[in-house]
């Protein structure tokens, strides 16, 4: 498993330097920078132990344009706000659960957005999960290197265990999990719901594909399941 901690549009070099010490502390390696500030002393100053992170770190201009030279294979979005059941693009998971769901044979982006503004929408719908910590209401919103600290140890716990909790199944691949996808948005679009309908349906099958853990035999069943409703709607 490779991840990538994604840091858009970062405008403090400060919190550069910091979410690089976190990485480290959880054997995160791989530090995207999109459309950063300028990456002043204050950047390495506070990676303390982890400044090869910051001199390593790829940058690009924009989220589109990494995804498009990289391999990625789940994209994980953070925020501080999570959506209720009908705002259903924001709706999140816990750090936990993403720890003991996400997909340790795959090459996966975690975006982080501004310290002031976070993701956008357009952002958000680029992601197959967003994760969001529980926080007091009266001040929800953490610094970035915090909110990083709690996802990264989760992902790090669990992928400690991995090898007791899941040596025996055969995970699903990012591709099976893929074509699951291609074939319920295939039944959903025999069914004439609204552009909007549709549109929608499509959201809640890539949300819950990239939050669930499908065994590989479990996604041929499922796709097996599907072809055959296809068939008979035919």
């Amino acid at each position: 498993m490779t991840v990538y901690i994604v840091f858009i549009e970062p405008e403090t070099p400060g919190n550069i330097g910091f979410l690089a010490r976190t990485m480290k502390n959880f054997g995160m390696k791989e530090l995207v920078l999109i459309n950063p500030c300028e990456l002043e002393d204050s950047a390495y100053y506070q990676a303390m132990h982890a400044k090869e992170l910051v001199q390593n770190a790829q940058i690009y201009n924009d989220i589109n344009q990494f995804l498009s030279e990289n391999k990625i294979t789940q994209i994980i979005g953070t925020s501080g706000i999570s959506g209720g059941s009908y705002n259903v693009p924001r709706i999140a998971i816990t750090p936990h659960e993403l720890g003991n769901n996400i997909q340790v044979n795959e090459n996966i982006a975690i975006l982080f957005g501004r310290e002031g503004d976070g993701l956008t929408n357009e952002e958000i719908s680029l992601c197959d999960v967003l994760v969001s910590i529980p926080t007091n209401k009266e001040y929800p919103i953490m610094n970035i290197t915090h909110a990083a600290a709690v996802i990264l140890y989760e992902i790090y716990v669990n992928n400690q265990e991995e090898d007791i909790n899941r040596a025996e199944i055969e995970e699903a691949t990012y591709i099976q999990k893929q074509e699951i996808k291609e074939d319920l948005n295939k039944l959903v679009g025999q069914l004439e719901y609204p552009p909007h309908k549709e549109k929608l349906a499509h959201t809640v099958t890539q949300r819950i594909l990239g939050r669930a853990f499908i065994s590989g035999r479990e996604a041929h069943i499922i796709r097996g399941t599907i072809k055959r409703t296809l068939k008979r709607i035919k």
